[in-house]
């Protein structure tokens, strides 16, 4: 299951230094993880100083499509 970012999320990036695959996409706010390009490390999960991430079956389903969606519109986060 890919990781899924929250409205917890306070920008610190700390995600987007330690993926392996570069599935993270930055929006002005908060950045979200791209399904179709997470691997399910779990790598981030563990970095995230505020618990904004979250593994999508632990998720609520909300942030699992605001992923999703937003992934597509905003750029990537590297």
């Amino acid at each position: 299951m890919p990781s899924v970012v929250s409205d917890l999320c306070k920008l610190c990036l700390n995600c987007t230094e330690v993926c392996p695959v570069d599935a993270f996409h930055k929006g002005d706010t908060q950045v979200v993880v791209d399904p179709d390009t997470c691997i399910d490390c779990g790598v981030c999960i563990s970095e995230c100083p505020t618990g904004a991430i979250k593994s999508s079956d632990e998720a609520d389903e909300k942030w699992v499509k605001f992923n999703a969606e937003k992934a597509k519109e905003y750029p990537a986060a590297k």
